[in-house]
């Protein structure tokens, strides 16, 4: 009998540390559960703020557009689409650097660092002239792209880039140089040249570097733009579709025409200068809370980001071919900024944050300097 009395009691000993355990495993889970979802909605919480960022940029980019350009009349119907769809009825968005008005200043506001990289005293080995958007136009003093490679190659650096502009011409703009209004990349390239009056920049830190550039010194001329080209939706990277279609516009109205316009004026105008064509970076894109896609995949009527970037590389290899000294930067491929690394090198998808302005002009710099000394 005192036999049976342990056995049981061994028994009910076994069932209670069971049911404990069990209960302790219960517990573990729960915890479990509540810190995977506190790490949930954290994360889901960065991602509305970053999409929200990058809807605010797209809402900008159409104001920009409208402010520095005009409405476009003349477009593709499913582009003009695809861009009211991510927005809300308003085009495609863009970064918000691209599209900052914070160029805009007066011509007594201007400060010394906006001239060139250092003071003139200062030996340089090489002069460097930027255009482009503001991926170039961002924090141009100290941390910028431009002045970061000023510094990295001891480069005299005159930056024209204006945030929120495109390569190509607008398609009500009439490139008559006598009423020019275009602030783009080729209405940057005939104010250097002379075919419009540089007056047209009065508003912008431009107008004051193309006054004081002697731009015959110049070892490297660096064109950047694409991604408002491609943000837009209203611009073709080319007049021939994939379907055999030719659009019926001008060359100039095109991301490819433009920037093959672009490199000949330079090319013709400064024979012992180098062209540096930027494609465009990797970017993401957001529409509210909605991740549209990125360089690769999103489409707004005339080909992905990654199409404008190809673009750009064959315009650039057309003009080598022709025995020119025009160079390609393979933004895309080469920067570093991919999207394993968009979290640390953009800030919403398009910007580049500081650490991707300094990873952007470390690989530019690189390029520069093994052309520049070939030897080494």
């Amino acid at each position: 009998m005192e036999g049976s009395n342990k056995s049981g009691k061994r028994g009910k000993f076994s069932n209670n540390g069971l049911l404990l355990a069990v209960l302790i495993g219960f517990c573990i889970l729960a915890i479990i559960e509540i810190i995977y979802g506190q790490a949930r909605i954290r994360m889901e919480k960065e991602r509305l703020e970053l999409e929200q960022a990058n809807n605010k940029a797209v809402q900008e980019l159409q104001t920009e557009w409208n402010d520095l350009k005009g409405e476009p009349s003349v477009g593709a119907g499913s582009a003009e689409k695809a861009g009211e769809e991510q927005s809300g009825g308003t085009p495609a968005g863009t970064e918000k650097t691209l599209v900052s008005t914070g160029d805009s200043v007066s011509a007594d506001s201007l400060s010394e660092n906006d001239s060139a990289s250092g003071d003139d005293e200062k030996q340089y080995d090489m002069q460097i002239v930027f255009m482009g958007d503001s991926i170039l136009d961002s924090d141009r003093d100290y941390a910028g792209v431009a002045s970061l490679i000023g510094t990295e190659c001891n480069a005299m650096v005159y930056n024209l880039a204006i945030g929120g502009t495109t390569a190509a011409v607008p398609y009500d703009e009439s490139y008559a140089y006598d009423s020019w209004s275009s602030l783009g990349l080729l209405g940057v390239v005939n104010a250097m040249i002379g075919n419009v009056d540089v007056s047209l920049f009065d508003n912008y830190k431009t107008a004051r570097l193309l006054r004081e550039c002697d731009f015959s010194k110049t070892d490297y001329f660096v064109i950047e733009y694409g991604i408002n080209d491609f943000l837009c939706a209203k611009i073709p990277r080319t007049k021939y579709l994939a379907e055999g279609e030719v659009l019926d516009l001008d060359d100039l109205h095109t991301y490819n025409g433009a920037l093959d316009s672009a490199i000949s004026k330079l090319v013709s105008n400064y024979p012992n200068a180098k062209v540096i064509v930027i494609g465009p970076h990797y970017c993401q894109f957001f529409s509210g809370s909605t991740f549209l896609g990125d360089s690769y995949t999103t489409d707004y009527g005339y080909g992905t980001l990654s199409e404008f970037y190809e673009g750009a590389r064959y315009i650039a290899e057309q003009h080598r071919k022709d025995g020119e000294d025009v160079l390609f930067f393979d933004a895309m491929a080469d920067s570093g900024i991919n999207a394993y690394t968009a979290d640390s090198y953009l800030e919403d998808g398009i910007h580049l944050t500081e650490a991707g302005r300094r990873q952007y002009a470390s690989c530019l710099s690189n390029l520069i300097l093994k052309d520049f000394y070939p030897e080494e």
